[in-house]
């Protein structure tokens, strides 16, 4: 990782809203914490919660509109990996997804599950609505041994 005060290393990848198309999100972050010297089991909970976020984007704030497209941007920091994902989707109530889907009520609800997931997943995880659309911020912190070791 660069040593310099110079910001983040920041790859953008712009997808039309199609799901087949998130695999390309996946290798990409998959790529990223290879780099940023993750362990398996916190890049498959990156991966995870990248390819949850673009679903989100293409299936609620696109309708699947192959016109439309998500934009994702991962900035590298030396102590961070910070996901945005925008989509042009006017937004939802946070307070409708914040229940426990894991709660026997919702055992057997069909959706519900991907922000949940990505909270468990990630350091933080946060929404901004707006009249541009909807943007999903995500951060991942290095763990500290590969910090300390410069990686």
């Amino acid at each position: 990782m660069p040593k310099s005060n110079a910001g983040p290393d920041v790859i953008s990848v712009r997808i039309p809203s199609r799901l087949d198309l998130l695999s390309v999100l996946d290798h990409v972050a998959q790529a990223l914490c290879e780099r940023m010297e993750l362990d398996s089991e916190e890049s498959s909970k990156v991966t995870m919660s990248v390819i949850e976020a673009g679903t989100n984007a293409i299936q609620h704030g696109h309708n699947r509109d192959a016109t439309k497209f998500v934009d994702i941007d991962f900035q590298i920091f030396p102590d961070r990996l910070e996901v945005e994902v925008r989509d042009l989707g006017k937004g939802f109530d946070i307070a409708m997804v914040n229940g426990d889907v894991t709660s026997p009520e919702h055992l057997f609800d069909l959706r519900g599950r991907g922000i949940f997931i990505m909270r468990q997943c990630m350091d933080s995880v946060d929404y901004t609505f707006g009249p541009d659309g909807t943007l999903c911020r995500m951060v991942k912190h290095r763990p500290r041994a590969a910090e300390a070791a410069g990686a």
